[in-house]
């Protein structure tokens, strides 16, 4: 049996990742030193968070990398529904977005539900959409089933696991997220030999029905998912006090506030308002996306139109999976180094530069060897781009705000999500050239990553010149520590009575 952890783990009733309602009447008869540590979690950084860190794993495996795989059932699809490249990419490419998209819904689960439950709830919705899809009749079908549901379901069971997992680690937290992002590799490499072994045998309606039973597996891997207890105070009680005028129009006031303020909770526009290098963070993450997964989509069909077997094209995305179970472990031991502590934007967008321009390699041949330059050369930045991807977020925004910040993260990119694929199939329908994709997804990717690069160096520039500078010109977060520079006209001469009597000082301070 696993191991208890303290009185945080013991009650399995309630199954909220982020109770705080519930958990701040829990909590409210403690003494006030509990509220000191609004944001403390008794993450214990093993036991039984080694258990969740393999769950996750899977659960990524069987949904960020999904998608991707979808590319060796393209040509079938097309020919199937008498569709065009555009028309064809909708399928994936819904997918994905709505995968990102259902971010602020998932968090409303999550409150309600907990992580374990929405992680199931995902799995179930998956399969089902995986499964009705084998029965579709035409493209449009597949975009509500295949797309629509079964890329809900990918959202429902994602970014719980990815957020409890934050929960059970904090000093492990890089090497988890690392170990984490392996499940995209361990799909990339084991879901194309399935997806072809599947469409050579069962065509692909018999193996989409198939690959609905498999997803449902993230039912299995939400199970373990228990629960980590916040010690957080009572927040959302003004919610109950706040008074409702009656009548029609007190209704529609009220939903309007409760609206608001769970827009406000569950998608962190005040933290996009007030955050800059998140802000910058988000930008620069959703022009990313604009090309970032095109190349996934599109190296299948892109060999197998250059006359290559089918076998040897999925073959390429495998290679590329298992370039990244081997890189990303060491890479998230490596990154979990002090030295590393502030500069992982830096690393982050150095492997993104370099991950867009080995775009460009697919311009020069489709040939096997080429092809396999690429995949190892876009696999080992991929890696660290994985690996660090939530830590960089995580780095920026508050743990306790997380989630609300990764659905926001989330809505942004799934709007390049859904119009990149399409726009590479306008690309190639117009031009009969997929190397026209490849070579403006590399421009894409680089640009975002200079974009990030160059902008936290500027913000990390300023901020240290603000320390080093005058106090007069510094955050306004740091002036306490230069006071007694401020104070030499004072006629308190003694640092005792400044410490005594606080309140005197800053009016003389205000008075100045």
């Amino acid at each position: 049996m696993a191991p208890q952890q303290p009185s945080s783990m013991e009650e399995q009733s309630g199954e909220l990742c982020e109770p705080e309602s519930e958990e701040g009447e829990k909590q409210e008869p403690g003494p006030p030193s509990d509220q000191a540590h609004p944001v403390t979690y008794d993450a214990p950084d093993g036991g039984w968070g080694w258990v969740v860190l393999v769950a996750t794993i899977l659960v990524l495996a069987l949904t960020l990398a999904f998608p991707s795989c979808i590319g060796i059932f393209y040509l079938d699809l097309q020919e199937e529904f008498q569709a065009s490249n555009s028309e064809t990419s909708w399928v994936p490419s819904i997918m994905t977005s709505v995968l990102h998209a259902g971010g602020p819904l998932c968090s409303v689960l999550v409150e309600h539900f907990g992580c374990r439950a929405t992680v199931m709830f995902g799995g179930v919705l998956s399969g089902f959409g995986m499964a009705v899809s084998s029965f579709s009749h035409s493209i449009v079908d597949l975009y509500i089933t295949t797309g629509v549901i079964t890329g809900l379901g990918f959202c429902f069971s994602f970014q719980p696991a990815v957020t409890i997992l934050g929960h059970y680690f904090v000093r492990r937290r890089p090497f988890a997220n690392a170990m984490s992002s392996t499940g995209t590799a361990l799909g990339l490499s084991t879901l194309p030999f399935l997806g072809d072994y599947l469409q050579s045998t069962l065509g692909w309606r018999g193996s989409f029905l198939v690959l609905g039973a498999v997803l449902l597996n993230c039912c299995v891997c939400g199970a373990v998912m228990r629960p980590v207890r916040p010690r957080k105070p009572k927040k959302t009680e003004v919610m109950s006090i706040d008074p409702r005028p009656a009548g029609k129009k007190g209704c529609v006031l009220g939903i309007f506030r409760s609206l608001a303020s769970a827009l406000r909770k569950h998608m962190a526009f005040d933290l996009f308002c007030s955050n800059l290098r998140f802000r910058i963070f988000s930008l620069g993450i959703t022009w990313m996306m604009l090309g970032f997964v095109v190349p996934l989509i599109y190296l299948v069909p892109y060999a197998t139109a250059h006359k290559m077997d089918p076998s040897r094209a999925a073959l390429l995305l495998s290679i590329l999976g298992f370039v990244n179970i081997i890189v990303r472990p060491p890479a998230g031991v490596l990154f979990s180094l002090s030295w590393f502590k502030g500069r992982h934007i830096y690393v982050f967008s150095a492997a993104l530069l370099i991950n867009g321009l080995s775009n460009s390699i697919c311009c020069i041949s489709a040939s096997f060897p080429v092809l396999l330059m690429y995949v190892l050369t876009y696999g080992l930045c991929m890696s660290v781009v994985g690996s660090l991807m939530f830590t960089v977020l995580m780095d920026t925004v508050e743990m306790s705000r997380f989630p609300s910040a990764l659905g926001l993260l989330s809505i942004m990119e799934s709007v390049t999500l859904l119009i990149g694929p399409p726009l590479a199939g306008i690309l190639v329908d117009r031009t009969d050239q997929y190397t026209y994709v490849f070579l403006a997804c590399s421009i894409s990717v680089a640009l975002s990553a200079l974009f990030l690069m160059v902008s936290f160096y500027y913000l990390d520039s300023h901020d240290a010149a603000q320390k080093n500078g005058s106090p007069a010109s510094g955050s306004p977060v740091k002036p306490a520590v230069n006071l007694p520079m401020d104070c030499q006209y004072s006629s308190v001469p003694t640092d005792g009575e400044k410490t005594n009597n606080p309140s005197s000082e800053a009016e003389k301070n205000t008075d100045v």
